[in-house]
């Protein structure tokens, strides 16, 4: 391999000339000391020099994204050091540079040591880098040029992993470009990552739109634009744009498509705010816009910051956008609000808390795909307005809970649903760009149920939602966790007044809690394994040794008041009936995996005894709060009239349905019904039982 030295002398120029040689930057050149020496000898897989991807990437900061804060220029030459130089370690990067270029180096390191699949590792890096970027958001934001620069230099890699990295990009690092703001970095990520996915299809679009960008009608649009601006004495650049790549890829099916509705625009570019508006006059005046798509982002700016006036016209049998923007907001569309901006600089915006937001839900949980709610945070939005008249900017298909939560945490948590227009709408409606939304509230907090998650867009609403189920769940595995271990303790002979003073202590240590309640929690959960927690006990407070023998076979017991979704996951292999004492559970971070005992599926899942249990429900204390569900295979209509009549008084019938007819005489029915408790539902299925009806019934929880 032929190996390529950098020219650092020529970098020193470059950068020189876009940071000055103010003494502020002093921490830049250190940096780039250090990370020359650091990099010394190590080269790239295309031949270059390993110093070059580190000082491109704080050039494109620089030079493309307008940050030229000195330590996060500092932080991105530094960003690899701690992952691929042995001598460098986090706290070394600190002493010498501080802790909050450290504080950023670390959020931009990946996990390394750890087993698992390559899935399952990739997963934990990028939660990592959404936790330091929750922190500082200046890790995604070194993250993006780095991604940036990697894009640009794919090609000296295998085919597999450049296919790793484009999915990746698509998926995640191109949303988030678009989420920071940065829409020139969307499009180079979008258009080089598109390239390698489908090489052959986006070189023929390519060639496509080659010949768009010397489109007759395009270039007659912006003679007539100019000519009309200089006849009404108004300064402005009028300029063709033709959409690239990027915006040819539908993200929803996952593909290239082979035409698009506007692939051309006309950018214009005015001295001020006033210029603005007087070049939307000329441009509507010489071409007639469509009704009804005139957008002021301006007076109404997005999240981003971005701010223009958009119209539209159909001129010729093709549709134009037309972009208008002073200098500034010209500058602010391609390169972001991130000028001059830093999380050291004490309090900070809207835009900026909303992303730390976003990242603290990114990391925090994994009961949703990241990936998921980076989609949804990356597409277009939606204004909407609440009953003041505020205006509130939504992900596209966001709900009326996405609104509620927007507006105020306590008004999501009690959100019922919506009037909007006269209509009354649930919880879990999709709005309508422009709808002024007035929520209904209970007067206690909404007992949310787990698909609600899915279906909101926005990540406050889905970290509330979480946050609540993660309460809920966590309610009954404490006490589920504490039962087990006593039963446990009692089986090996061990007192539990042992766990006391210095020996709980030492074993909330060694199990990194800081609670007996979150070492139960974690018992519960399946977090942390029973047996794990047994084998410390024994070995720290009994030397190894037990005063009876080590248990084995049968499982622990536990009895449960609920049939709470977030916390028992009936399983579809078995359908089991909680209602009968013939079942057991696995412990899982998602709750309990409810199985029958002879279900075929459970005994060929590899687990230790520990980690299930036999489980039952406390029939009359148990609330069933959904509306059942039986189907009734063949009967008659007597038979069923009689079956219903002689039914437990429980028996509370919503609606009879006939489905089919096998035959004249014995048809299929279904049956929805409620009843208040387990109990009841033991009696009604115990009657159809005695019926001789055959029927067919899961439990909804």
């Amino acid at each position: 391999m032929r190996r390529i030295p950098f020219d650092i002398v020529s970098y020193r120029r470059q950068m020189l000339d876009l940071l000055g040689d103010s003494p502020d930057q002093s921490v830049f050149w250190e940096a780039l000391d250090f990370a020359v020496q650091a990099h010394y000898d190590q080269w790239r897989k295309s031949g270059d020099a390993y110093i070059l991807h580190p000082c491109s990437v704080a050039k494109i900061l620089a030079e493309e994204m307008d940050i030229i804060h000195p330590e996060i220029l500092a932080a991105a030459l530094l960003h690899d050091t701690v992952e691929d130089v042995e001598e460098v370690t986090a706290e070394v990067v600190g002493d010498r540079f501080g802790p909050y270029v450290q504080a950023i180096v670390e959020g931009c390191t990946k996990v390394t040591h750890v087993s698992g699949s390559k899935q399952h590792n990739s997963q934990r890096t990028h939660r990592k880098i959404f936790s330091g970027a929750a922190l500082r958001p200046e890790v995604m934001l070194v993250k993006l040029a780095d991604r940036l620069h990697n894009l640009r230099t794919l090609q000296a890699l295998p085919r597999k992993k450049r296919q790793r990295i484009a999915d990746e990009t698509i998926d995640i690092y191109a949303p988030l470009a678009t989420v920071f703001g940065l829409f020139t970095i969307k499009r180079q990520m979008y258009n080089l990552a598109l390239l390698f996915k489908y090489p052959k299809q986006g070189a023929k679009l390519n060639s496509h739109i080659r010949q768009l960008s010397k489109s007759p009608i395009g270039l007659e649009i912006v003679q007539a634009l100019r000519q009309q601006m200089k006849a009404y004495e108004l300064s402005a650049e009028v300029n063709m744009r033709t959409k690239e790549l990027w915006a040819y890829y539908d993200a929803t099916n996952r593909l290239l498509l082979k035409r698009i509705e506007t692939p051309m625009e006309i950018v214009i570019v005015v001295k001020d705010r006033q210029a603005c508006y007087h070049a939307l006059g000329i441009i509507n005046e010489t071409f007639r816009p469509i009704p009804r798509t005139i957008r002021d982002f301006i007076a109404n700016p997005k999240p981003t910051g971005y701010q223009g006036l958009h119209a539209r016209a159909i001129i010729k049998g093709q549709k134009f956008l037309f972009k208008i923007r002073d200098y500034e907001m010209a500058r602010m569309a391609q390169r972001g609000l991130f000028r001059n901006w830093s999380s050291k600089s004490g309090k900070q915006g809207q835009f900026v808390k909303e992303i730390q937001e976003l990242f603290d839900v990114l990391s925090s949980d994994e009961s949703f795909s990241y990936r998921d709610v980076i989609a949804a945070s990356g597409k277009k939005e939606i204004y909407t307005y609440t009953p003041q008249g505020d205006l509130i900017c939504l992900p596209f298909k966001s709900t009326v809970l996405d609104f509620a939560f927007r507006v105020h945490t306590e008004i999501g948590r009690t959100c019922l649903g919506a009037m909007i227009r006269n209509t009354r709408v649930p919880a879990d409606h999709v709005l309508k760009d422009g709808a002024m939304v007035r929520i209904i509230r209970a007067k206690e907090p909404v007992r949310f149920e787990q698909h609600m998650i899915n279906i909101c867009k926005t990540p406050r609403a889905r970290a509330e939602l979480a946050r609540g189920f993660r309460i809920r769940r966590r309610k009954v595995t404490r006490q589920v966790g504490e039962s087990l271990l006593r039963q446990e303790m009692l089986r090996y002979g061990f007192p539990f007044h042992v766990l006391e003073g210095e020996a709980l202590l030492n074993l909330l240590k060694v199990f990194h809690v800081d609670t007996l309640e979150e070492l139960y929690g974690r018992i519960g959960e399946g977090r942390l394994r029973l047996y794990d927690v047994m084998a410390r006990i024994k070995a720290d407070l009994f030397d190894g040794v037990s005063p009876l023998f080590t248990p084995t076979g049968a499982f622990n017991r536990i009895q449960l008041t609920t049939l709470d979704p977030v916390v028992v996951k009936l399983s579809s292999c078995c359908k089991p009936n909680p209602a009968n004492k013939d079942n057991c559970a696995l412990l899982t971070e998602k709750g309990f995996s409810v199985h029958h005992k002879k279900c075929t599926r459970l005994h060929t899942i590899k687990f230790r005894r520990e980690d299930a249990v036999n489980i039952s429900w406390q029939l009359r204390e148990t609330s069933v709060r959904k509306q059942q569900e039986l189907h009734i295979l063949r009967a008659s209509r007597a038979e069923v009239m009689q079956a219903l009549g002689d039914a437990p008084e429980e028996l509370d019938v919503t609606h009879l349905q006939l489905l089919s007819k096998y035959s004249t005489l014995e048809p299929a029915w279904q049956l929805n019904f409620q009843v208040p408790n387990l109990h009841a539902l033991h009696k009604v299925l115990r009657h159809f039982d005695k019926s001789n009806i055959p029927y067919e019934f899961y439990l909804e929880c």
